[in-house]
């Protein structure tokens, strides 16, 4: 059983602070409140369980990578979506 600050944490997984944050508060991952200095640390208790389920979980993440056609293709559909929107919006206001 190690423990390391939220940031060490963050940096050995390639994730952003917050998300390391996000993962302690919700009890993703073990973590402990520490007094240091008069300052509060918290440090992630890092296991081999809960390592094992964390790394699956950012393989699964990085493995749904889109391809760039087919990440364009969904820009496109969100486009479309936002214009009719913006065109519901602007008969509205011209009405009201």
């Amino acid at each position: 059983m190690k423990k390391l600050t939220l940031r060490e944490y963050a940096k050995l997984h390639k994730l952003s602070y917050f998300n390391v944050m996000k993962m302690a508060k919700n009890g993703d991952v073990k973590s402990v409140i520490e007094e240091v200095d008069g300052k509060e640390v918290q440090y992630v208790v890092v296991e081999e369980e809960q390592e094992k389920r964390v790394s699956e979980n950012i393989i699964e993440t990085s493995a749904q990578k889109l391809t760039l056609q087919e990440e364009n293709k969904l820009l496109k559909k969100e486009i479309e979506r936002l214009k009719a929107e913006l065109e519901k919006c602007n008969k509205r206001t011209v009405l009201a």
